[in-house]
């Protein structure tokens, strides 16, 4: 199978921040069912992941740094957040996560130290086939603050949709199950930031697990 020349680049940098994972879980001395455990998989799921095989999504690069210990920044790029005091991230510029279901993820401050939120810039492309199936579901421990800029999307939080559009504010406990689609036959976007509080570790139907660390 021939693949172009972005495809080439992507695959590369997915075994890139897969390798530096399974680096990561090694030195912290972790095992393949604690990681699977905290990233809401399979142990099967899991490996295949960290084997750079299949595709890594935003909700699990942001568990494995949460339970590795280290800034996604520097899961990303190999690189720790190293700005102080304010951090100015022009128009257009970021660090660029293009994962689960095409999202295209722009984190507007990645070298910010220390930070408590993760704020990015979020393009949601409409897919038509997805109007007709479950919207998939994310879990991540905090709260998220969405602001939509441009589109029109249909919100799911558990068992209960809403429809949202330019200028309209979520924000909701984001360790419950959330996901957007975008609708009416044009691509959306919107600004989350993310605030996260301590993960607790799920099981591979991505149910949290009481009592495990």
């Amino acid at each position: 199978m021939e693949f172009s020349g972005d495809e080439l680049a992507e695959r590369e940098q997915r075994q890139e921040i897969a390798n530096r994972i399974r680096s990561l879980r090694e030195d912290n001395e972790l095992s393949i069912q604690e990681m699977a455990w905290a990233t809401g998989r399979s142990p099967e799921e899991y490996e295949a992941r960290e084997s750079g095989e299949a595709d890594l999504t935003f909700t699990f690069l942001f568990k494995c740094a949460r339970k590795l210990g280290v800034d996604i920044t520097e899961l990303m790029t190999g690189e720790s957040p190293h700005i102080k005091w304010y951090s100015i991230v022009r128009a257009h510029e970021g660090m660029q996560i293009k994962r689960h279901s095409q999202f295209e993820y722009l984190h507007k401050a990645p070298f910010f130290e220390g930070r408590m939120c993760e704020p990015f810039l979020v393009d949601v492309p409409y897919d038509e086939k997805l109007q007709h199936e479950p919207i998939h579901l994310s879990y991540h421990a905090g709260q998220e603050l969405d602001l939509v800029i441009k589109g029109h999307l249909r919100f799911q939080f558990e068992d209960h949709a809403e429809d949202v559009g330019p200028g309209d504010t979520l924000l909701y406990d984001s360790g419950r199950g959330h996901g957007i689609i975008a609708i009416d036959g044009e691509d959306a976007q919107i600004f989350a930031v993310v605030l996260p509080t301590e993960e607790r570790d799920m099981d591979p139907d991505n149910k949290p697990i009481e009592g495990i660390r």
